[in-house]
């Protein structure tokens, strides 16, 4: 966001005053505007509601724009109306205005170029009934695969292939089969399959004939040579084929097969190569998403065109969408020769990006404010800290710190227990990974985020139980 010279109004409760006027002190001459801080009579920020900011609020003629907490809730085109200044909904977490503000970086491009296309395996395709292949293409679909290779069994005929092709094209779906079984395989093309796994010196003979095109195998791994009489019958018959050297899995023969497809693109440059990554997805116990990552920028700098994956394994079960994401950033770094991060970490799963912290002196001085029962939880530091009027509680055994809260407030309504016990097991969670943690909102686990903005009318209820504030916010 860019920002000219102005005057702006930063809207918040008791509690994120100091933090706010802190960060601003700094943001500001950065950003270049100046600001005023309006700290309305509420403690919790996020229980701010439109209705309630428009009575309690009041708007100098000298601001220009208002910056009112990413939580609150209601109408903001009411209250540009209102007081015929520009309202805007800022971060959730104040930490973030810096981003906010351009502090952040240059903007999020919206990576939709890629080179790099997904042939997604079904396997074992002839074992399922026709309705569960749909499902299973539909779901490779959606997650970005371009190809749905149909995965056959060895040795044997796929008799019902032809119907399987003719039903999955009328849905719009592009095929390929996988099959060295000259009946499956012509019967798949007749039908519209558009591209074969694989040819060699095997079948070569047959599949040259075939009107589609052709995945070449070396007939001897540690000869690239070896295909040579393979691709020169392919060109006498004028058939279209790519290159796959075989990558090998870890422990049998990894490294070498690398250096193949180096040498495969050095030794034909602008002949298109495909890369079988599902022997490194499915047969190395790890988190899927690095490797697809460093599969996809190696195929982007190699140009190798084309990926075949699959999602049998459970670590590996959304492959498919993390190729997908990884050849976008790929191909939007090399092309703009730029790192890729902060690129919105829509593959950083397991971590977040970055973490922020209140420090010791920033809790005991949240804490020494509250004047309310509400629970306030934060984890940082490899402790959770809850807080509210009755005392501050913290350490690394969440059990352990509801014993003493409960020894100290009396016992809680089993809406407000079930509450605490969702928020400290999240709490947890972040803690025990390097995850940001902020009360009320979902984890952030990369495109697999879930949000929780159905739960949060529930939980501002729960959160809300003081009276004072809670009775004032109500609309009306």
């Amino acid at each position: 966001m860019s920002i000219s010279t102005k005057r702006i109004l930063f809207v918040t409760g008791r509690l994120a005053e100091h933090s706010l006027k802190e960060l601003l002190v700094t943001l500001a001459p950065r950003a270049g505007f100046e600001y005023e801080v309006a700290v309305l009579g509420i403690s919790v920020a996020a229980l701010l509601q439109t209705d309630w900011v428009r009575r309690k609020l009041t708007v100098s003629d000298e601001i220009q724009r208002v910056v009112i907490p990413g939580w609150c809730g209601g109408d903001l085109a009411a209250l540009t109306k209102h007081f015929g200044v520009p309202f805007e909904r800022g971060p959730k977490d104040l930490f973030d205005l810096p981003e906010y503000f351009g502090g952040g970086g240059r903007p999020k491009p919206e990576l939709n170029e890629y080179s790099t296309e997904i042939l997604a395996e079904i396997n074992h395709a002839p074992s399922l009934a026709a309705d569960e292949l749909l499902r299973q293409a539909e779901r490779y679909r959606a997650s970005g695969a371009d190809v749905i290779d149909l995965g056959c069994i060895p040795g044997e005929t796929w008799s019902s292939v032809g119907d399987a092709v003719r039903r999955l094209k009328s849905d719009g779906f592009r095929l390929s089969v996988d099959s060295f079984d000259r009946r499956t395989v012509e019967n798949a093309v007749d039908a519209g399959a558009e591209l074969v796994l694989s040819c060699n010196a095997s079948n070569r003979s047959w599949a040259s004939q075939l009107n589609a095109e052709l995945v070449v195998l070396p007939d001897t791994l540690d000869d690239l040579g070896s295909w040579d009489p393979t691709l020169n019958l392919l060109d006498a018959n004028s058939r279209r084929f790519r290159l796959d050297p075989i990558l090998e899995p870890i422990g049998f023969g990894f490294a070498a097969s690398l250096a193949r497809y180096y040498e495969t693109r050095q030794k034909y440059p602008h002949a298109e190569m495909m890369m079988g990554i599902g022997n490194i997805t499915e047969l190395s116990e790890v988190d899927s998403a690095g490797i697809n990552f460093l599969f996809a920028a190696l195929c982007e700098e190699l140009h190798i065109h084309s990926v075949l994956t699959t999602e049998v394994i459970n670590w590996g079960r959304t492959s498919v969408r993390e190729f997908d994401l990884a050849r976008r950033l790929v191909r939007h770094s090399i092309a703009n020769h730029v790192l890729p991060k902060h690129i919105g970490g829509q593959l950083v799963l397991l971590r977040d990006p970055k973490l922020r912290q209140f420090g010791e002196a920033g809790l005991h001085r949240l804490a020494s404010q509250l004047t309310d029962p509400n629970f306030r939880i934060f984890a940082e530091r490899s402790e959770i800290h809850l807080m509210n009027r009755d005392g501050y509680w913290h350490g690394d055994d969440p059990y352990e710190i509801f014993d003493r809260m409960n020894a100290t407030v009396g016992t809680l309504t089993t809406e407000h227990a079930f509450y605490l016990g969702m928020e400290l097991c999240k709490a947890r969670t972040a803690l025990t990974l390097g995850k940001q943690y902020l009360q009320d909102d979902a984890l952030r686990w990369g495109f697999l985020t879930v949000d929780e903005v159905n739960a949060i009318g529930r939980r501002r209820h729960v959160a809300s139980s003081d009276h004072d504030d809670a009775a004032d916010i109500k609309p009306g």
